[in-house]
């Protein structure tokens, strides 16, 4: 048995809607039921001891182990995980046999630094907070009233009290969530330029940058929830549109209680076996996590063709606005008939459809990053941008020029085109086989007389992940294939380990050998020697 991993969740996440402390654990050879009663058992008499005793315990099983969770007020979640851990030092022991903590002095010790970190102040605060429904945003150094143009921050050392606040000045902006495993960043970006069609100075997070009214004011990954708290608390915010991706959901959970709507654009293989997420169905369960946020009042956004999203869409009590291409599409077609709202195509056109009525958004062929329709994966973008922004209440027009305003130079990394000498190039951010076969279906629309591509993957994949990125780019022919060494993200992999791997994908035209068993034809060998002559460049 192995403690795996330790972590404070701050907000609405994978195990529950509490705030507290989980650590992720490996059984080994021990029976689970053991491991996980022996962790009940002491955990219960620690928070007992450290007199937390309204406190709860959660458990999440996956394959050969588990994510063991405590709950813990929220301005003590350092010390939670502090009692979380030694609970699980106390069952390891008794499972040893090896002599036992003494779980008296431990609480001791553990009550002392509960005392250190908790702050009453605080408390009062955000429970005035909750009594008037303010939106309250808090992380280890700072905490915030209110969201955007409407909020007040303090230094957690500075928390004033509830009766010297200004509480008329202090409510909601509207707020919209974007998770899913392809397409988030782009469409973060389509509702940027949609909220400046609108006249709304909006704040976005995202994996690359973050920026308020279009102005890029961090670039860095930001779709976690440190990105999510930037944004609520700039108080030029008129709307906060919230990249939110599967790291930080795990990490630390939501940094929203509530949001006005929620987008998920699919579900695909990609970081599956990092923290206790094994598979597809898993993936989808974190993903959804940002469905607690929706309250009942929210708007969840789905997309009609992913069967992951139609199967969980009956466990939700929200208005669900559905998308997909093909107005054919059975899911649409029900939720049509029953009163709902969905968005599809028609003759070339994005439209939204409620019942019989139906309202034209805008032509494929204007919107610069569709490519005329040929970026397929691009147009299923604009139309979950297209129902998140009709969620929100922002107006065709509006939306209408935010999708024909953002030029593709404003989407870099995302299905870009550029011309250089005569070629042209097609560069792409595509990490996974979903988002590697989108990319492989535009280029397939593309007339040319000859074809090169250029593929490489970072070092924090498995092998057969790494072997499915580049299988998955086979769907059309290449006369060469450059295989690129990143080592800048070799991330805990030797230099080059990647690339060798990613030649290696089993069935793939990439790497078969055409000539010789060492060399196929069409690898383009590197200016330098490499090991394995694997056509790295």
């Amino acid at each position: 048995m192995r403690l795996l991993d330790s972590r404070r969740l701050t907000g609405p996440n994978l195990l529950w809607e509490k705030p507290g402390a989980v650590i992720d654990v490996e059984f080994g050879e021990l029976s689970p039921d053991l491991v996980i009663g022996a962790w009940e058992t002491e955990a219960r008499r620690l928070l007992d001891a450290v007199e937390w005793k309204e406190e709860e315990l959660c458990v999440r099983r996956f394959e050969g182990g588990a994510s063991l969770a405590l709950s813990a007020p929220v301005d003590a979640l350092y010390a939670a995980t502090e009692v979380n851990e030694a609970a699980w030092d106390a069952a390891r022991d008794f499972l040893d046999g090896s002599r036992r903590q003494l779980l008296q002095r431990v609480a001791r010790g553990l009550k002392d630094e509960i005392r250190d970190e908790e702050r009453p102040r605080l408390q009062r605060l955000m429970a005035a907070a909750q009594e008037k429904s303010v939106p309250v945003v808090l992380d280890t150094d700072e905490v915030s009233l209110g969201l955007g143009k409407h909020s007040q921050c303090w230094e957690l050392h500075a928390v004033p009290h509830p009766d010297d606040v200004e509480w008329s000045l202090l409510s909601r902006i509207p707020v919209a969530v974007i998770t899913g495993t392809n397409g988030k960043t782009t469409t973060v970006r389509l509702m940027s330029s949609i909220g400046r069609a609108a006249g709304l100075t909006t704040g976005i997070s995202s994996t690359d940058w973050l920026s308020v009214g279009g102005e890029i004011i961090e670039k860095d990954d930001y779709a976690g929830p440190e990105g999510a708290r930037k944004i609520l608390r700039d108080r030029r915010c008129e709307l906060a549109v919230l990249e939110t991706a599967r790291g930080g959901l795990l990490r630390r959970g939501l940094a929203v209680d509530h949001a006005d709507a929620a987008l998920i654009t699919n579900i695909a293989a990609d970081h599956i076996g990092e923290f206790g997420v094994q598979n597809l169905e898993e993936l989808a369960d974190v993903k959804w996590i940002v469905t607690r946020s929706l309250g009942d009042t929210g708007t969840l956004v789905l997309n009609a063709d992913d069967p992951r999203l139609v199967a969980r869409a009956g466990s939700v009590n929200v208005p669900i606005i559905w998308f997909s291409p093909d107005p054919g599409n059975p899911v649409l077609r029900e939720h049509l008939a029953a009163g709902g709202t969905c968005c599809t195509l028609n003759r070339g056109r994005i439209v939204l459809k409620q019942a019989a009525s139906m309202q034209s958004v805008a032509p494929v062929d204007r919107i610069p990053i569709c490519f005329g329709g040929a970026a397929r994966h691009n147009v299923a973008n604009a139309m979950a941008a297209t129902a998140l922004a009709h969620a929100l209440g922002i107006d065709r027009k509006a939306i209408r020029g935010g999708l024909e305003g953002m030029a593709t130079d404003d989407n870099p990394g995302r299905a870009n085109v550029y011309y250089v000498d005569g070629v042209k190039v097609l560069l792409d951010f595509a990490h996974n086989p979903h988002g590697m076969r989108a990319v492989m279906d535009m280029a397939s629309q593309v007339e040319a007389k000859r074809r090169l591509l250029i593929i490489g993957q970072a070092g924090d994949r498995g092998d057969q992940d790494i072997r499915d990125l580049a299988g998955a780019a086979e769907g059309i022919h290449f006369d060469r294939v450059l295989i690129k060494r990143l080592d800048k993200y070799s991330r805990g992999r030797k230099q080059g380990e990647a690339a060798r791997c990613c030649a290696r994908s089993s069935g793939s035209r990439i790497t078969r050998p055409r000539s010789s068993p060492s060399t196929p034809a069409n690898w383009v060998p590197c200016a330098r020697p490499c090991a394995g002559r694997i056509g790295e460049t």
